[in-house]
C-alpha cells in the first residue's frame, strides 16, 4: 500500500505541474499577443504615408496610406455582416491615382440599401492596406455577372477590376453618401483566446489537485485501516 501511495502522489504532483505549466505558457502567449495587437493598433492609427511603389502583403499589412484620385469602374459587392446592422455588403471599387490603379473598400451598406455613387470629382482618401484572409474551401465562387463576391479575395477582385492587387480600406468619410458607412480596419477580428485557455488549464490544475488530494486521503485511511 505504501508503494502505491507514493506512486499516486508522484503521479498527482506530475499532473498538477504539467497543467500549471500549460496555464503559465498560455499567460506568456497572452502577453505576447497583447503586444502584437498593440503594435497593429498603432500601425492602423498612424499618420498616413504615400502608397508604396510595390506594397508587400506581409511588410505593409495595416499600413496607413493617403492617396488622391478618382473612383472608376464597376462596384463589387462583398457579402458580409456588421454588428448592429446585420447582413450587408462591403463595396469595393477601382481608384485611379496618377498612373496607378488600386482598389478601395469604400465601406459597408446594409442588405437592401441602394448602392450610393462614388464621388465623381477627384477625392483625397486615407485608409489602411489590407490583404484579408477571408476565403476558404467552403467559400462560393463569385457571381461575376452581378459583381457579388463572398470574400475579399484581393487577387481575384483585382483581376475583375483591372487594378493592382492592392486594397485600401477607407478610414475617412470624405464623399460618403446614402446608407454607406465606414468599416475601417481593426483588431476585433484577430482572435486572442489565450486568457480563456489559461483559465481553463489553471482550473483543471485546481480540480486535479482536489481530486488527487481526495484519492491520497482515502488511500491513506485505507492503509491505516489495514495496519490496524
Amino acid at each position: 500500500m505504501r508503494g502505491r501511495l507514493i506512486g499516486v502522489i508522484v503521479f498527482a504532483v506530475a499532473g498538477f505541474a504539467v497543467l500549471v505549466a500549460l496555464g503559465t505558457w498560455q499567460v506568456r502567449r497572452l502577453h505576447w499577443k497583447e503586444g502584437v495587437l498593440a503594435q497593429i493598433e498603432g500601425r492602423i492609427a498612424a499618420a498616413p504615408v504615400a502608397l508604396p511603389d510595390a506594397p508587400d502583403p506581409e511588410a505593409d499589412k495595416y499600413l496607413a496610406v493617403a492617396l488622391k484620385g478618382q473612383f472608376a469602374g464597376p462596384v463589387l459587392r462583398i457579402q458580409s455582416a456588421q454588428e448592429g446592422y446585420g447582413a450587408g455588403y462591403h463595396l469595393v471599387q477601382g481608384f485611379a491615382s496618377g498612373t496607378r490603379r488600386v482598389m478601395v473598400d469604400r465601406g459597408f451598406i446594409p442588405q437592401g440599401a441602394p448602392i450610393p455613387a462614388a464621388p465623381a470629382a477627384e477625392t483625397e482618401i486615407s485608409g489602411n492596406l489590407l490583404w484579408p484572409d477571408e476565403k476558404d474551401s467552403f467559400t462560393p465562387d463569385p457571381d461575376l455577372a452581378t459583381g457579388l463576391f463572398y470574400a475579399r479575395d484581393v487577387p481575384e477582385m483585382a483581376a475583375v477590376l483591372n487594378t493592382e492587387p492592392v486594397l485600401v480600406v477607407r478610414r475617412d468619410a470624405a464623399g460618403q453618401a446614402g446608407a454607406l458607412m465606414l468599416a475601417p480596419v481593426g483588431t476585433d477580428g484577430i482572435p486572442n483566446d489565450h486568457k480563456g485557455y489559461a483559465i481553463t488549464w489553471f482550473a483543471l490544475a485546481a480540480i486535479w489537485l482536489v481530486m488527487s488530494g481526495g484519492l491520497i486521503y482515502r488511500m491513506g485511511k485505507q492503509g491505516k485501516g489495514e495496519l490496524a
